[in-house]
């Protein structure tokens, strides 16, 4: 049997013509970018035309229960992609937040060949972690704490598969120093920032309104972001009963809303105060910066750091909680996960790094460039939009009106550009972008003439 009847065979009655179609649609994503950028929104004949997998042994939340024709991804390169019928799109979310550097970057692949070759494994034992793994840690700590800091950030925890199950581990240690550090207070409070996300694990959502019946024992604060005063009366009020503090540098979650330095630095002094754990999440911002963490130009050091997403580039999932020493209080079984501390995940992990800091000029010039273009249109189309907000690659276009902003999205899809919309919370109407790394400026200048084009039927519309 083939290497090709084979995977034929795994893809179902229809592999060999799935297969067909995805191989045309490679060699069609080779093509020059500017070639590319004149056909997205189109279907492209060339590539045979398939039969899908269904969707009906999916959940219903992930169109288990859809009957029309799937039209999911067939294919991507760089930031394109194809879908099942055939039509072309250029990803401006990076998939689900996480494909740093687009779809198979070549340079990726071809260091996970040389990494495997040279015998680096794909997982084992977390009780015996090959060098990558340690390798990874060591710059992870590097990466956390400016040279000669006094009190850094030097522990780091890799046996985490995804980001939930870091903001978890996290979670556990600062309960579990809390218990030690401030026994007979109380119950402890964890403060936090409304419209938050610190995963999919019971109690991190649990810190942000949900399964409230079911947890007992833990007190959440939550306040609204930026607003220094709310913060310190909430410490006042909490005192060293305040086990932690937590907060994203850019809430993607709350419409790409960017947390200013100066709370954050307050927020430093509070803890301090307090004897309190400061937390970043930056699940969602960490890997996208030059300095590799968001932070690190806003003027502090928090006490842990969870990382994930971006660190592997999409290849596979890996995540990591980064703390002070003293914080290590957990079991070896306490957090761990068996696909965490994975080797050539972590292998990726260091090219990841590498490939940041190689090109930091560069990354912080397209996202200048990026968020500076969004807000010439902000202000071009200021009877429609409100605003262009977040940093860099991760970015938001908040419009006026929540209809505006669902439209806008209908419109931006049918276009061929995969963008998102929060609008699912009562005062939210912002598009969501978060462009991979590997987006230049002519990119990000199509983009931006793609939505000033949208804009122009949206203003007109709104005159209308």
């Amino acid at each position: 049997m083939t290497q090709l009847s084979t995977a034929a065979s795994l893809l179902g009655p229809d592999g060999g013509q799935t297969l067909a179609s995805m191989r045309a649609g490679l060699d069609f994503l080779t093509g020059p970018t500017d070639q590319l950028l004149a056909r997205v929104g189109q279907t492209i004949e060339e590539i045979p035309a398939l039969t899908p997998v269904d969707k009906t042994a999916l959940q219903d939340s992930f169109g288990g229960s859809q009957t029309a024709a799937c039209d999911d991804l067939l294919v991507g390169r760089g930031l394109f992609y194809l879908t099942e019928q055939r039509r072309l799109y250029l990803d401006c979310t990076s998939g689900h937040y996480q494909m740093l550097w687009g779809y198979n970057h070549p340079q990726l692949c071809a260091a996970i060949n040389e990494a495997v070759a040279a015998g680096v494994v794909w997982d084992n034992h977390a009780n015996i972690p090959q060098a990558p793994v340690k390798r990874l840690a060591h710059r992870l700590v590097e990466a956390a704490s400016p040279p000669g800091q006094r009190d850094p950030i030097d522990t780091v925890l890799l046996g985490c598969c995804t980001g939930s199950v870091a903001c978890e581990a996290a979670l556990k240690m600062q309960l579990v120093w809390y218990k030690r550090a401030h026994r007979g207070r109380g119950k402890p409070v964890v403060v936090v920032l409304d419209g938050n996300y610190h995963g999919t694990d019971m109690v991190p959502q649990y810190m942000r309104g949900m399964w409230r019946q079911y947890v007992k024992g833990l007190e959440v604060a939550t306040v609204q972001p930026n607003d220094a005063e709310e913060l310190k009366a909430v410490f006042r009020r909490h005192g060293r009963r305040v086990a932690a503090f937590w907060a994203e540098p850019i809430m993607m979650n709350r419409e790409a809303l960017p947390l200013q330095p100066s709370y954050l630095q307050l927020t430093r002094r509070l803890c301090d105060e307090a004897g309190a754990i400061m937390c970043m999440d930056e699940i969602q911002t960490g890997f996208w910066q030059p300095e590799i963490f968001a932070y690190r130009t806003m003027g502090f050091v928090p006490d842990m750091v969870i990382a994930g997403k971006g660190m592997t580039a999409g290849f596979h999932p890996l995540a990591a909680v980064l703390y002070k020493s003293r914080y290590d209080v957990l079991g070896q079984y306490d957090a761990i996960n068996t696909n965490g501390s994975a080797s050539l995940a972590s292998y990726v992990g260091l090219c990841v790094m590498d490939m940041v800091s190689g090109q930091g000029e560069r990354l912080a010039a397209v996202g200048d460039r990026f968020l500076g273009r969004l807000s010439e249109l902000a202000e071009e189309f200021g009877g429609v939009v409100q605003d262009a907000r977040g940093k860099r690659h991760l970015a938001g276009l908040k419009f006026r009106r929540v209809e505006d902003a669902l439209d806008f999205h209908r419109r931006a899809v049918e276009a061929g550009l995969w963008v998102r919309v929060h609008a699912y919370h009562a005062g939210h109407s912002t598009i969501l972008t978060k462009l991979s790394l590997a987006a230049d400026e002519q990119i990000v200048d199509f983009i931006i003439e793609k939505f000033r084009s949208l804009l122009r039927s949206s203003a007109a519309g709104a005159r209308g």
